[in-house]
């Protein structure tokens, strides 16, 4: 009999979309340096929008990339949205020492950009996340090739598509890191 030590975790994920901006390098003056940057999520009604400020510290390699890609778009005063999904969040009370509030209390609500699904830069969509293949999508691929065929199968010719059509299908397919270098 052999136990465990692995911990399990109860995750709280956040997803959402909204306007990225204030991107910047964090430099603590006791441990790492990290990237971060404040998300405006929407919420409410599209009528009547309401924003919910988050502030972020930018987790995963992939989320890094893509934030740092914005970094020229937000500086430059775009709209950047993106669409993102949050973890471990946290509140953390401030006193404000400058403006009409100076001295009240704040609160800043925390958490990690885990990943980022979408990005468009001034409503132009410049990146897009590849979905990742689940096990379901498995078993559909597996019930859909016969397991015993001694004869290959003829091919299935589609209907004619517009050139356009294809040739958004075609920039769809391209890999999510290729997208991303081109804005």
């Amino acid at each position: 009999m052999t136990t465990s030590t692995e911990k399990s975790f109860f995750d709280l994920h956040i997803t959402g979309l909204g306007y990225l901006n204030r991107i910047r390098e964090v430099k603590p003056k006791k441990g790492d340096a990290f990237l971060a940057c404040d998300i405006a999520a929407l919420n409410g009604p599209s009528d009547d929008v309401a924003y919910v400020r988050f502030d972020t510290r930018v987790s995963g390699s992939e989320a890094q990339h893509l934030v740092r890609r914005c970094i020229q778009a937000v500086d430059a005063e775009k709209k950047v949205m993106i669409g993102f999904r949050l973890g471990d969040l946290w509140t953390d009370t401030f006193t404000y020492s400058k403006g009409k509030r100076a001295g009240e209390q704040g609160v800043s609500l925390k958490a990690r950009l885990l990943f980022v699904s979408w990005i468009k830069v001034d409503g132009k969509l410049v990146y897009k996340a590849e979905p990742k293949p689940t096990d379901a999508d498995d078993r559909d691929v597996r019930n859909t090739v016969p397991a015993t065929s001694a004869e290959p199968q003829a091919a299935v010719s589609e209907p004619a598509r517009p050139a356009a059509e294809a040739a958004d299908e075609a920039t769809a397919d391209a890999p999510a890191l290729e997208v991303a270098e081109s804005f």
